[in-house]
């Protein structure tokens, strides 16, 4: 398939204020938010022509904005009204809506406090991350080399791309070795995170366990498998895992909007079965996203 870059596509894309056609959205190459990664996004997800969740994700894009030290430049109903007109400009029934805010390009240098925050939101057909026969077989995750970092040395609760760019290299790296994504340990050695979702693993008994979200994004769909986990009455434990402690589990799952719910078969040298667990998240979760 042909790589379709994307600032060369039709459509529209709405940036401070106004709907633009999606060549003209642009942004200086001098802006802070390019060089110093003061940028801060959201990705959700459009069934049916409405956002899953929305207002929750944009209420997470001005706490990681303000994270940062900005804010967004309009009220959340204002955002709220130019994601719905994104996706109607265009024409999105089912796809992925992103929402991102970065300081401009009236200071180059750390400090930034005169910098203009500007907003954008974008629109486009997306189907599931991975294709369906490849998530039901289950995906593959190396180990990754990289650690989610401490919250004494990141703002690492906010949406933030600066936190990304470990996630990146670590998912080149297991690209490279023939993985699918990879699996990220924080900083203090236990079980965090994929590169873009979060972890799900399942015991024998059947209890859900899922690294304690204290270094890294509690996922709005992790927040929402887990609530809908326990209206299943499946048993959901919070805790801090061992990498030790994954031979000991049968199934693994990871949840997020791009990923959605997508079954584990290995990770690292660790196997699992995805099962009647996974089978319960992953039809569930849409059953949910299509309510």
């Amino acid at each position: 398939m042909a790589l379709i870059p994307f600032d060369d596509r039709d459509g529209s894309i709405w940036m401070d204020g106004e709907i633009v056609p999606w060549r003209d959205a642009k942004a200086h190459t001098l802006s802070h938010g390019l060089h110093y990664a003061s940028l801060v996004f959201e990705g959700e997800r459009v069934y049916a022509g409405k956002i899953f969740k929305g207002r929750e994700h944009t209420v997470r894009l001005r706490q990681s904005s303000k994270l940062l030290d900005f804010d967004l430049p309009i009220p959340d109903d204002a955002v709220d009204a130019a994601k719905q007109a994104v996706i109607e400009a265009n024409n999105i029934v089912d796809g992925y809506v992103r929402a991102y805010c970065w300081r401009g390009s009236e200071m180059m240098a750390i400090s930034a406090q005169q910098t203009t925050a500007h907003l954008a939101i974008a629109a486009w057909e997306w189907p599931s991350y991975f294709d369906p026969e490849t998530k039901m077989k289950g995906i593959t995750l190396d180990i990754a080399s990289w650690k989610r970092p401490s919250p004494e040395s990141a703002p690492v609760h906010a949406k933030a791309a600066g936190l990304y760019m470990i996630c990146t290299l670590s998912k080149h790296e297991a690209e490279r070795k023939g993985f699918q994504d990879a699996l990220m340990m924080d900083y203090r050695g236990y079980v965090a995170e994929a590169t873009g979702a979060n972890v799900f693993f399942v015991d024998d008994a059947g209890t859900l366990h899922t690294p304690i979200a204290d270094c890294f994004l509690n996922g709005i769909t992790r927040q929402s498998v887990i609530s809908m986990a326990k209206s299943m009455q499946i048993e959901v434990v919070e805790r801090h895992i061992k990498p030790d402690e994954l031979g000991a589990m049968r199934e693994c799952f990871l949840t997020g909007t791009a990923a959605e719910v997508t079954p584990v078969s290995r990770i690292g040298d660790y196997q699992f079965t995805p099962g009647e667990i996974c089978r319960k998240m992953v039809e569930g979760y849409s059953a949910l996203v299509h309510a």
